[in-house]
C-alpha cells in the first residue's frame, strides 16, 4: 500500500501548535532531519489556521534551506528579508504567522527573529537543520523567550493511521522499518532499505561531522554502528571505546567517544537513558542506556543483521514514551539479601521510569511471557520497590488490559502504542 506522506494526520504535534498560538514565544520546531518538521508547519498547522478563519495572506511561509535557496536567494540576506517581512505585515491590527523553515541559512537571523517576535501582531515559528541549530542552542539564541516542540518520526500510531493490513503486518513492518515519513511513498523493501541508508550517509553522518568538525569520520561511523548494536544495553564512552578497539582495533579515547556520543544524541539520532537508584534517590554516573531515535534507522546501520525482537520493542516503547511528553530513565533497586548464609546487595533493574511531573510509572517491557517462572522474573523488581506507583508490565502479546492481585497492570503492546492515554 502505497500512502502519501501529506495524509498522514500528526494530530499530537498540531495540538502542541495550536496550544502555544499566540503565547508571545518564538516556537522552535526542533527533531531529526526528515522527521516531518517542515511539513508539519507550512501545511498541516497552516491548515489549521486558515480552517480557524485566518487568511493566507496573513501566513507568511518562507523556506530557505538548499532545495528552495532559488526561489528566495534575496530573502538569504537578513536586510533583504527584513524589508520584505516588513512590506507583507502591513496591517497593525491583524494578526500575521511568521513561518521561517532552515531559518539557519539567514546570517543574524537572531536579531531577526527576536525583533519580529516582539511585535504584537506577529507569532513566529521557525524550524532550523541539525547541523547547525539545535535544541541546546535555543536557550542560548532566544534567552528565555524560545518554546520549543520536539518532533519524532511517525509513531507506530501515526503510522498505522488509514492502513487496512492487519495489525501484525503492520506491526513487522514498523519495527523493521521505522517511522520515517518518506517511507510512506516508496513501495518495496529495497527502496525503503536504500533510502533509510542514503540518510545516515548524505544527511546524518555529514551532518554530525560538519557541527563538530569532526576529522575522524571512520571512527565516528564505527561508533554509531556500535550504539545501534547496543540498544537497551548498559554502556558508556569507555565501554564503547574498548569495544571499538577490541573488534576492530580502532583507537579511540574514552574522551574523543564521549564526544562523539554527545554529537549523535545532540542530532536527535540517539537518547541516552540515565539509571536511577529508587531506593536512593540518585543517579549512576558511570553508566546508562542508549536508544536509537527511529528503529528503521538504526536496522538500516546494521543492514538489518541484528533484529533482536525483544530488544527492538524495548527501544520502540522508550521513544513511544518520549514521544507523549514523559522523561525516562533506568530503575535500578538495591536490596540486601541474603544468599547461602551472606549478605549481598542485589540490583535489580527497572526497565523504565516514566514520569511527567504529574504521574509516575514503572514500565517492564516482556516479549513473551511464557509461563510463571518468567512472569515471575519480569515482575521480581516491582516487588521490591517498595512505593505505590503505578506499575506496568508491557507484553508483546495482544491480550486485554488488566490488573493483577499484585495491583501491576498488565497491557498488550498494540493496546499501549494505540491508546495515548492508557497508562492513565
Amino acid at each position: 500500500m502505497k500512502k502519501n506522506a501529506k495524509y498522514i494526520d500528526r494530530p499530537l504535534y498540531l495540538r502542541m501548535l495550536s496550544n502555544r498560538r499566540e503565547n508571545g514565544e518564538i516556537k522552535i520546531i526542533t527533531g531529526p532531519r526528515r522527521c516531518g518538521k517542515s511539513w508539519l508547519l507550512k501545511h498541516l498547522y497552516k491548515d489549521f489556521l486558515i480552517d480557524n478563519g485566518v487568511s493566507p495572506e496573513n501566513i507568511i511561509a518562507i523556506s530557505l534551506d538548499q532545495d528552495d535557496v532559488l526561489d528566495y536567494d534575496d530573502l538569504t540576506d537578513v536586510k533583504q528579508l527584513k524589508s520584505y517581512l516588513h512590506q507583507r505585515i502591513k496591517d497593525e491590527e491583524s494578526m500575521y504567522y511568521l513561518f521561517l523553515d532552515e531559518v539557519q541559512e539567514i546570517d543574524g537571523f537572531e536579531k531577526l527573529v527576536n525583533s519580529f517576535n516582539a511585535r504584537a501582531n506577529v507569532d513566529v515559528y521557525i524550524t532550523g537543520s541539525n547541523s547547525k541549530f539545535l535544541s541546546s542552542d535555543i536557550r542560548t539564541i532566544f534567552r528565555g523567550r524560545g518554546d520549543e516542540i520536539r518532533v519524532w518520526p511517525l509513531s507506530f500510531k501515526e503510522f498505522s493511521a488509514g492502513r487496512n493490513e492487519s495489525i501484525s503486518e503492520l506491526w513487522k513492518e514498523y519495527y523493521t522499518f521505522g517511522g520515517m515519513p518518506a517511507l510512506c511513498n516508496h513501495e518495496a523493501p529495497e527502496q525503503k532499505v536504500k533510502y533509510l541508508r542514503q540518510l545516515w550517509a548524505k544527511t546524518y553522518i555529514d551532518d554530525v561531522v560538519e557541527r563538530n568538525q569532526i576529522r575522524n569520520r571512520v571512527a565516528l561511523e564505527s561508533l554509531v554502528d556500535a550504539l545501534c548494536s547496543a540498544i537497551g544495553s548498559l554502556t558508556n564512552a569507555s565501554r564503547v571505546a574498548a569495544m571499538l578497539w577490541d573488534k576492530q582495533k580502532l583507537k579511540i579515547d574514552p574522551e574523543t567517544a564521549n564526544k562523539y556520543i554527545k554529537a549523535l544524541e545532540n542530532a536527535f539520532l540517539f537518547e541516552g537513558a540515565q539509571r536511577y537508584n529508587i531506593k536512593g534517590n540518585q543517579y549512576y554516573d558511570s553508566i546508562q542506556k542508549y536508544y536509537a531515535g527511529d528503529i528503521g534507522l538504526r536496522n538500516a546501520r546494521l543492514k538489518f543483521r541484528q533484529q533482536e525482537i525483544s530488544h527492538i520493542m524495548e527501544n520502540i516503547i522508550y521513544t513511544e514514551l518520549r514521544i507523549r511528553g514523559y522523561l525516562v530513565d533506568v530503575g535500578v533497586v538495591e536490596v540486601r539479601e541474603q544468599k547461602a548464609g551472606v549478605s549481598r546487595l542485589t540490583r535489580y533493574e527497572i526497565d523504565f521510569i516514566a514520569t511527567n511531573g504529574i504521574s509516575k510509572y514503572y514500565v517492564q517491557s516482556a516479549y513473551m511471557i511464557n509461563d510463571e517462572e518468567k512472569l515471575r522474573q519480569e515482575t521480581n523488581s516491582f516487588k521490591r520497590i517498595g512505593d505505590s506507583f503505578t506499575k506496568v508490565l508491557i507484553v508483546g502479546d495482544d491480550i486485554a488490559t488488566y490488573t493483577d492481585e499484585n495491583g501491576y497492570v498488565h497491557l498488550g503492546l498494540f493496546q499501549f502504542l494505540l491508546n495515548d492515554d492508557i497508562l492513565n
